[in-house]
């Protein structure tokens, strides 16, 4: 019984040997296959293009495939649940915007996935300010007039956005709140088909993005009142803000980052972020962004995660005051 019991103590400190070798490896080094990124707009947007222009960066940097995955639907739900289900290793990242990642969790009475709970923030991409537009013949040349003419006439002038529940929504309604006027909020499919009857007379205002509107404002078919942004923009250093023109803390901008399943190592975050920042700060990227009408914005983890717990708080307010539900 010694014997056999000596030599079953001598094959288990063998096998004990043989195994630390395998438990002390370190993980294969990231990355060391594709990696997908599943963006929640579909090909040709503002988000989508942004991805694409950083995509030849990354490739090079990460020395792996980086593929897009489009796939769009009830506001960047459909295509951030299929992030929280992938394995947390990386390899599965997610393009979200405001509204998936901020506002969907007042809009929707129901909610596939808890974006603080179940995401992790990787990188802020990008930020897209606003620009409030009229027809020309509308009556008034500046925000103080605009909203002199929206008291004078409650409930009946309209402001055509890009979508229920959308960003441009979203500030068009904290617009009139912080205003303290009643307009009428009309949804169009999408930015461009607002610009497009504010320019035709259809509608007297419109909350729209820089490309949609850039043209026609610069050509004088569309009068620019304010961007909703906390600063002026190079591309229209004309235009006031919103806050500078008489709402003293409004501050209302579109934007989207990436983010990874929740369980996603730190040091793994870290990698991609320092990738990805570092494409953001090339010089010709930055200006194909602006061409575009959208801000570079680079920044930490942290401060992503940061603003994007700002950004709840804040339209969870705006929400709850106008009422607004999705389903």
């Amino acid at each position: 019984m010694k014997t056999r019991a000596r030599a079953l103590g001598l094959l288990l400190a063998a096998a004990a040997l043989l195994a630390a070798p395998v438990r002390a490896q370190a993980p294969a080094e990231f990355p060391h296959k594709p990696i997908r990124v599943i963006v929640t707009f579909p090909p040709g947007g503002s988000a989508d293009a942004v991805v694409r222009m950083l995509v030849p960066k990354l490739n090079d940097k990460l020395g792996q495939p980086v593929v897009v995955d489009n796939r769009p639907g009830a506001g960047g739900n459909v295509g951030l649940t299929a992030v929280v289900k992938s394995p947390g290793d990386g390899y599965t990242l997610g393009v979200g915007a405001a509204g998936a990642l901020s506002a969907n969790s007042s809009l929707y009475a129901q909610m596939p996935f808890d974006p603080q709970k179940d995401l992790k923030p990787v990188a802020m991409l990008a930020a897209i300010p606003f620009v409030i537009v009229g027809h020309p013949s509308i009556g008034a040349k500046t925000q103080a007039e605009l909203l002199a003419l929206a008291r004078a006439q409650p409930g009946k002038l309209s402001i055509g956005h890009g979508g229920n529940g959308t960003a441009m929504h979203l500030s068009a309604a904290l617009f009139a709140q912080m205003a303290e006027v009643k307009l009428v909020e009309v949804p169009y499919r999408g930015s461009g088909p607002a610009a497009v009857d504010a320019m035709a007379g259809q509608i007297p205002l419109a909350m729209v993005d820089l490309p949609s509107s850039l043209q026609q404002i610069k050509a004088g078919k569309l009068l620019a009142f304010a961007v909703t942004s906390a600063q002026r923009l190079a591309m229209l250093p004309e235009v006031p803000t919103v806050a500078e023109s008489g709402l003293p803390g409004y501050d209302s901008t579109g934007w989207f980052g990436v983010v990874a399943p929740a369980e996603t190592p730190v040091p793994i975050v870290a990698r991609l972020n320092a990738e990805i920042n570092a494409a953001l700060r090339d010089e010709q990227i930055q200006a194909a962004m602006r061409n575009l009408g959208v801000e570079p914005a680079p920044g930490t983890p942290k401060a992503f995660d940061d603003y994007i717990r700002a950004e709840t708080k804040k339209w969870a307010q705006v929400i709850k005051a106008a009422n607004i539900k999705l389903d």
